[in-house]
Order: structure tokens, then sequence, then C-alpha cells
């Protein structure tokens, strides 16, 4: 049987003179001829045509739309549906983050007008503290002069 299978695909490249690569039903049923089995070809032939048959059923019932039996347009609503409802989800989220955001920039702000409050609140304890204290006013006012603004006062005076 070995030498069979070998010879076979040879003589059927010899058969059509041509040094193809896929070997085609007609090849076998040419090559089966010319070996003398002849007898062969008719049930070999019968065979191909129940294949052929078996991979049309295939190919046809491989379509998954056919076999559900709903409509096409039927299958088109649901599927404009589905995607109504991802647009609708999407919306959803995207506002949530959004709304999110706009919080956090809002505590943000919040946060920034304590801080500003606390600021003036030390700024105002800071100069009442000053006017109840004229010698640390001056000290104070001394220390916000720019050198060459410095106001004079009796070490000043003497260094001049």
């Amino acid at each position: 049987m070995n030498s069979f299978t070998f010879y076979l695909p040879n003589r059927m490249i010899f058969a059509t003179n041509k040094q193809k690569k896929t070997i085609m039903p007609e090849h076998v049923l040419d090559a089966l001829k010319s070996l003398g089995f002849g007898d062969y070809v008719g049930e070999c032939e019968r065979v191909l045509d129940e294949c052929k048959h078996v991979a049309l059923k295939k190919r046809k019932g491989s379509s998954r739309l056919e076999n559900l039996g709903i409509p096409e347009e039927e299958l088109l609503r649901q599927q404009q549906e589905l995607f109504a409802q991802a647009r609708q989800q999407q919306f959803e989220q995207e506002q949530q983050e959004w709304l999110q955001h706009q919080q956090l920039l809002q505590q943000e702000h919040q946060q920034q007008l304590l801080q500003d409050t606390k600021n003036n609140i030390d700024e105002e304890s800071r100069i009442v503290v000053l006017e109840d204290n004229p010698a640390a006013a001056a000290a104070h006012q001394q220390s916000t002069l720019h050198p060459t603004q410095q106001l004079p006062t009796p070490t000043n005076l003497h260094q001049q």
C-alpha cells in the first residue's frame, strides 16, 4: 500500500505533465485510469460527490444568522438598540467623570479660600498687635522695607 500511495501522486504529475503542488480529484481519477484501476473510478466519483455535498452543507450551515430564526430587520433593530444603550452609558460615564472633576475643583477652591481667610486673620491679628505695640510696629515696618528705603532710626542716623 505504501508504494501505491507514493506511486499514485507521481503518476498524477506525469499524467498532467505539469509540476503542480495541489492534487485535485481529477488528477487522482486520471491516475487511477492510467494505472489500470478504472474499475474504482465510479466508486471514487460517488465518494467525491458525497464529499462535495457535505462541504456545501457545512458552508450553508455555517451562517449563524440563518440558524437564529430571527428576521434580519429584527436583528438590525436590536443592534441599533444596543448601540443606543452603549452611547447612553458612555454619555453617563463622561458626565459622572465631569461632575467628579468639578467637585474636585470646588474643593480645591474652598481650600484656597479657607487658606486665604486664615492668612487674612493672621495679618489682621498682626496689625492689632502692631497697633498695640509701637516698637513692634516700627520693627515690622523696618523689616518689610527694601534696604534702600529704610526709615531713619537713632542707630541708622549714627551710622550715616
